[in-house]
């Protein structure tokens, strides 16, 4: 007997099957801080001081550069998440701003390519850090690693699958760890810079070295820029924040502020320690700033690095679940994926594609052809995204605003995405950069058959209500009130 997935969703309807908006102010700025914060600031400050000729000065000045460039681009966000407050992030304010097709290339460049191969490259560093203990002196087994980075994939897709309330928990645990292991750097770092005389030496002339080129200070900003990734996954989740209205703005301006607030003095602290050529020739300026100050506890940092990792992996894998569940429900994916779990309301499906794609990128290795060309695509989809911005300004002037971002900072991150999409490309043209075109552009192959002319593969709603049963899953079309408290 076969039960259509509309017999199963009028089941179920009584109870609502809908995400359900949980997430309040607290755990909005922990899941933004967490998601930033992974291995950028233990290991960024080697390349950014590197590319600024050691000019300390002219260092701190392009980590607060960075700061106040993401700021910019989350407040366009902000006003995208309040006045929208649906799952989806970029795709969706693509696909409202400037139509479908847009919209599929985005997601089809986001799913297939830049989230899952991120949360690969986090899962297999990470594996690295909670092995490299056990072979010192030499580096651990690739297979090794492998089978730490899928396991520890899967063990955040189940968790994710399984219970918001839990997934949540997990961050708001490792966000406050990180944020502790921060804080012992920076105390440690004032204290020196109170009790050493000598540990104020760099600060004292700052901007005396070499001043960098044009060329090499947009180097040490995209260096910069990586250790602030992550700042727009909020607007992923927008469909379970309470109060989307006021905790969306609210949530973003603190989480940036603190985390430019926190690289800033981790910056100063490292600098107490170690003079500027120690930081650019050290492989983790992290671990050789804890051997030098804190030498009978050094492991300290990197478990604090690997704490660091995991929160970050388990953001990036919530918000790709949250990503495949709203790209189905606007018909750019199978239906099955927007399905939520009957008992745990939780997109399930959309955890395990997501779960499934990452593990699939970590086993060709080689974690630099992971992260080579993230930021290349990525800020082209900034940049479409605060065009939509613009687009709908005009275009719904009625639409409801309950925050709006002043004009001429969309314009500015617009001006600024097309620099960072150019610069690596005009600067060092490779022909890499055109596969990475050419495979965004072969999502039109599959958009015009399947979506545009909703080409049907036989057989694939049976296959879709034998799915539905055993996952135990169901449709939803119900948004909770977006103005719950």
């Amino acid at each position: 007997m076969e039960i259509s997935s509309g017999q199963m969703k009028a089941e179920v309807d009584d109870g609502k099957v809908c995400l359900k908006r949980c997430l309040g102010f607290f755990d909005s700025v922990c899941f933004l801080v967490g998601c930033i914060i992974g291995a950028g600031i233990f290991v960024s400050p080697k390349g950014v001081l590197e590319y600024c000729q050691l000019n300390v000065g002219v260092a701190l000045c392009i980590w607060a550069a960075c700061g106040m460039v993401c700021i910019m681009c989350s407040l366009c966000y902000a006003e995208l998440g309040t006045s929208l407050p649906f799952s989806g992030g970029e795709y969706y304010h693509v696909k409202r701003g400037l139509g479908s097709l847009p919209a599929f290339v985005t997601i089809w460049t986001l799913i297939l390519f830049i989230r899952p191969a991120s949360n690969a490259a986090r899962a297999l560093i990470f594996a690295e850090y909670i092995s490299q203990p056990f072979y010192s002196g030499c580096p651990p087994p690739d297979l090794l690693k492998k089978i730490l980075a899928i396991g520890i994939l899967w063990v955040l897709g189940v968790i994710n699958s399984k219970s918001i309330k839990m997934s949540t928990w997990v961050q708001n645990i490792f966000t406050v760890l990180k944020m502790m292991s921060l804080t012992l750097i920076i105390v440690y770092g004032m204290i020196e810079l109170g009790s050493n005389p000598k540990a104020s030496e760099p600060f004292r002339n700052a901007f005396d070295s070499e001043v960098p080129n044009a060329v090499q200070t947009a180097e040490s900003f995209f260096q910069g820029r990586y250790a602030y990734g992550g700042w727009n996954y909020l607007n992923y989740m927008a469909e379970e924040i309470k109060n989307p209205s006021k905790n969306i703005p609210r949530s973003i301006i603190t989480a940036m502020c603190a985390v430019i607030v926190f690289y800033l003095l981790v910056n100063i602290s490292y600098l107490t320690v170690l003079t500027p050529k120690e930081i650019v020739s050290s492989a983790a300026v992290s671990v050789t700033w804890a051997d030098r100050t804190i030498p009978s506890v050094a492991w300290i940092i990197p478990v604090s690095v690997a704490v660091s990792i995991f929160g970050s992996l388990n953001g990036g894998m919530f918000m790709l679940g949250r990503l495949n569940y709203a790209g189905s429900k606007e018909g750019h994916l199978p239906a099955i994926i927007s399905m939520l779990h009957v008992h745990y309301l939780t997109p399930a499906p959309a955890m395990i594609i997501s779960t499934i794609i990452a593990s699939i990128f970590v086993i060709p290795s080689d974690l630099i052809s992971l992260t080579n060309y993230f930021g290349f695509s990525s800020w082209l989809l900034v940049g479409l995204t605060c065009v939509s911005l613009v687009v709908l300004r005009y275009r719904e002037p009625n639409l409801e605003r309950p925050y709006k971002v002043f004009l001429p900072i969309a314009f500015g991150v617009i001006a600024v995405s097309i620099f960072l999409v150019l610069a690596p490309i005009i600067q060092s043209p490779k022909v890499q950069y055109l596969y990475a075109l050419l495979f965004m552009f072969s999502s039109i192959l599959v958009y015009i058959p399947f979506v545009h002319f909703k080409l049907h593969i036989p057989y694939f709603d049976k296959i879709t209500c034998h799915l539905q049963l055993l996952l135990e899953v169901s449709p939803t079309d119900i948004f909770e009130d977006s103005k719950t408290d």
